[in-house]
């Protein structure tokens, strides 16, 4: 690669408003959003409790802030049903059923390399 070249390529991802890997990549690539996301991806709707019951160890408080995350970025839907008490529902938009596959192809990579990784430490 030529050194312009390079440093075309590089001068993407310094470019913090524009960089693509800081602004998309970084909302969903914490744990939790991708849990939430594959929790929802296994289930057509899903309640907070059954979300929290699938990632145990997940405080209410930081399910309740990756939701609103996910939902503020397009990811999920929430819907409320007028009942009383009041249920709610999350489940994946097109956006997010979009990202799926992707997520299980890191999914895949990481089951299939977890133990080379693991002895690293």
């Amino acid at each position: 690669m030529k050194p312009l070249q390079i440093e075309e390529n590089l001068k993407k991802y310094t470019q913090i408003g524009e960089c693509p890997v800081r602004n998309v990549i970084s909302r969903f690539s914490g744990k939790w959003s991708m849990l939430i996301l594959c929790v929802l991806a296994e289930n057509e709707a899903t309640r907070f409790n059954a979300i929290g019951k699938a990632i145990p160890d997940i405080s209410p408080k930081v399910l309740s802030e990756t939701l609103k995350s996910l939902e503020a970025d397009g990811l999920i839907a929430r819907k409320l049903y007028a009942e009383i008490p009041p249920r709610v529902e999350y489940s994946l938009t097109e956006l997010g059923r979009s990202l799926m596959p992707l997520i299980g192809d890191l999914i895949s990579w990481a089951v299939a390399n977890f133990d080379k990784i693991a002895s690293k430490k």
